[in-house]
């Protein structure tokens, strides 16, 4: 548990972070679409893709933004060994194979394909991580290795392909890759689209990442520590125009960044002048990240007539059975070694 001098600096600091973001561009009181009880109408299908980091490169130093021709030129490592190919020429059943010699790439469409620069406010982000200033997530000394798998792994004679319980939760089909569906709700290189359905008591956010589901209870109570959730215990209230949702009891097994189940966040949901839901979302886990850290990521509504897909998650069927099955063998042949 945080010490009460932490603790109540990280409130200041939320306070601080929410606070801007009340007072930031945003539509007007008209412009921005209303529910029947005169809420801010969060219904729709969004995206939160984006090819701006995480954490803050090293070229841009202490920037937390860029220019327009920065963001227009950008193309981060993550994207550099994609396929140069139109969209037309990669579906061509004629293409033949590449030119003896050439390097072969990933032709993956899914993969950023919009090519957007978060932008907040009429900024260009040069990361999602904006506290600290210089855009990296603050772990502790000694903070790392203490999420649940890292703490299974370092026991005494486990390995990674023992069991399927240390094995990643996305491989096991038990929730979105990289924390996709939150909490933290930030973007990975694709499937990074969100179906959101508004009432005055509920606010559901339906992942395509494995099609997860989270529940936020507006004006409600936290459930007892012993209720613990994938994605947590989410509980809203509204500041103004703003969603505010607070989430702690999460499973152990949840982690991102190497966070552990003492993770409580903080997250805000609000229409920032161009229509966008700037998302925002304060992580608070001390013997982990030292100090709350704050992430922000634009979330842009889909063209009509897109769809939110089922994400048929077979890697609990096949691959995990796979890849240990692989082991087992890999450890017979190995004795079979040992014994000759």
């Amino acid at each position: 548990m945080p010490s009460e001098k932490s603790f109540s600096s990280w409130l200041f600091k939320t306070a601080l972070l929410i606070g801007g973001a009340l007072a930031g561009s945003a539509l007007t009181y008209a412009d921005i679409p209303r529910t029947a009880e005169g809420r801010p109408d969060f219904q729709g299908l969004w995206t939160n893709e984006t090819e701006t980091p995480v954490e803050r490169p090293a070229q841009f130093a202490d920037r937390q933004t860029m220019t327009a021709e920065e963001a227009a030129a950008w193309r981060p490592g993550s994207a550099a060994g994609l396929t140069d190919l139109t969209v037309e020429e990669r579906l061509d059943p004629d293409r033949g194979p590449p030119p003896k010699g050439a390097p072969i790439r990933l032709e993956a469409d899914w993969f950023f394909a919009s090519g957007y620069v978060a932008q907040v406010d009429g900024e260009y982000r040069t990361s999602l991580v904006i506290d600290p200033a210089d855009g990296k997530i603050p772990y502790a000394e000694n903070g790392r290795g203490r999420d649940w798998v890292s703490q299974q792994l370092a026991r005494p004679g486990v390995d990674v392909f023992d069991g399927p319980e240390v094995r990643p939760t996305g491989e096991r089909c038990l929730l979105s890759v990289l924390s996709t569906a939150g909490p933290p709700m930030l973007p990975m290189s694709y499937n990074s689209n969100y179906r959101i359905v508004q009432t005055p008591d509920y606010l559901m956010i339906m992942a395509e990442m494995v099609n997860d589901v989270r529940i936020v209870r507006i004006d409600d109570e936290h459930q007892p520590a012993a209720m613990q959730r994938w994605m947590g215990d989410s509980v809203g209230h509204w500041q103004g125009d703003t969603l505010v949702v607070s989430t702690r009891n999460l499973h152990p097994q949840q982690s991102f960044r190497g966070s552990t189940g003492s993770l409580t966040t903080t997250e805000s949901f609000r229409f920032d002048s161009d229509g966008q839901i700037i998302y925002q979302v304060t992580m608070n886990d001390d013997t982990v990240f030292g100090r709350p850290w704050t992430a922000e990521v634009p979330m842009r509504r889909l063209p009509p007539g897109s769809h939110i897909y089922e994400y048929a998650c077979h890697e609990g069927n096949y691959s995990i059975v796979g890849a240990l099955a692989g082991r087992r063998w890999q450890e017979h042949y190995e004795q079979q070694e040992v014994e000759n």
